[in-house]
């Protein structure tokens, strides 16, 4: 740029404080928005406009000191005033003042020359200021991102562990972060996605990144923690109407969700009331997902109580509480010999008429007996995963009974 005579420089230096007068003004008139900040907020505006001018005067001298300039102009604006204001609001106060700056500031020139480097000066000045803008609120987004991912692994945690003692600092917590206190909740856990090497896609090198688009996409709030080498997520389930394509929405939520997870089984929790029951559904899948390597077959998602006999063998008392209490227990009090059916049934590999043979009735009663089996436990015996469960139900019924089992779990 051309160099600008002394007498130049000494009337910008005495013109700083109106053209930032005349660009607040301007704000105060283009802007619907200006005159609602607070009195405290307008002079923060007015003083980094101010700073601004003067440090435009001083780049001007040594072109070299751009970046510390810029940034200094808004780091002495009030603490709260980059909070209070978004990125778009604040890119419209640069171009309002860069437009005031740019005809207001050419005019002090002392020559054509002049007045064609300040046009110059100025709108690469303005470029700078708005870098330094965009760099503060990413300096923030960034901020606040990491005081997020704390926030959402305390919650994870509290959620997996049941720490009902911080229940208010639980759902503060999560209200923070966007969860709406009164959403259902389910956990699904499965494998992380692996990172993508390429940075310049969508999910970027972070795995989490496409795991809360997929979210977004889904309609679904959702917070995520690691569990070991594992990812648990828990998410909204609130209540959709089905559309007639046989799922609900939430169901399609689940699925959704379900391809963002890495390869590997993916089991999911039960439906709770909301986030501080949440445990009981995290529970629930980390026991599926620990047995769910018994069941190679199993859909992707598989929920946890389909898991139940899985479970059973890997040690998991709850499911064997729920076998019982929800398959075994109304067998027995329905009576009618439905037990005994059943075990009949088994015996003779599913012949129905040896069945009826050996129970000394016709085929048509043994027929009946199954088809109210199946709709007081949701199980048949003629299917071979409904056999495999009503088999160690039973089983386990009667170990308890005899007291060779362990009492059921109290948290079921």
């Amino acid at each position: 740029m051309t160099p600008v005579s002394a007498d130049t420089f000494r009337r910008l230096e005495l013109a700083t404080g109106g053209v930032a007068g005349a660009g607040v003004a301007e704000m105060s008139a283009r802007l619907p928005w200006f005159d609602r900040l607070t009195a405290d907020q307008r002079a923060g505006v007015l003083m980094v406009t101010q700073l601004g001018a003067a440090n435009f005067v001083a780049w001007l001298r040594d072109p070299d000191a751009t970046p510390r300039l810029t940034a200094e102009a808004f780091r002495s604006a009030p603490p709260d005033l980059a909070r209070q204001m978004t990125l778009r609001q604040t890119v419209e106060l640069v171009r309002i003042a860069t437009e005031v700056f740019e005809e207001r500031i050419p005019a002090l020139g002392g020559s054509r020359t002049e007045r064609a480097t300040l046009v110059a000066a100025v709108l690469r000045f303005g470029r700078e200021v708005a870098f330094a803008a965009a760099t503060v609120y990413a300096s923030a987004a960034e901020a606040r991102g990491a005081w997020d991912a704390r926030l959402e692994a305390l919650v994870v945690d509290a959620v997996v562990r049941g720490d009902h003692d911080s229940a208010g600092a639980v759902l503060s917590r999560a209200a923070a972060l966007g969860w709406d206190p009164a959403a259902r909740a389910r956990v699904l856990v499965g494998n992380p996605p692996a990172a993508d090497p390429d940075p310049r896609r969508p999910s970027g090198p972070d795995p989490l990144h496409g795991v809360r688009r997929a979210a977004y996409r889904a309609g679904a709030a959702v917070l995520l923690g690691a569990h070991g080498r594992h990812l648990l997520m828990i998410m909204s389930a609130d209540e959709v109407p089905d559309d007639g394509s046989g799922l609900r929405g939430e169901s399609k939520a689940v699925l959704t969700l379900t391809d963002a997870f890495g390869p590997g089984p993916v089991v999911a929790g039960p439906v709770v009331a909301g986030l501080l029951e949440a445990h009981e559904s995290a529970a629930r899948a980390l026991a599926g997902h620990r047995a769910v390597a018994a069941r190679p077959g199993a859909p992707r998602p598989v929920a946890a109580d389909d898991l139940l006999p899985e479970r059973v063998l890997a040690g998991d008392r709850s499911a064997a509480t729920t076998l019982v209490e929800e398959v075994a227990r109304p067998l027995r009090e329905a009576g009618g010999s439905l037990t005994e059916t059943v075990e009949s049934y088994l015996d003779h590999a599913g012949v129905l008429e040896a069945c009826a043979r050996t129970l000394y009735v016709h085929p048509n009663t043994v027929r009946y007996r199954l088809r109210r089996v199946a709709d007081l436990t949701g199980s048949h015996p003629g299917d071979a995963r409904g056999a495999t469960l009503l088999r160690m139900a039973i089983a386990l019924d009667r170990l308890r009974t005899s007291g060779a089992a362990p009492e059921p779990d109290p948290t079921i």
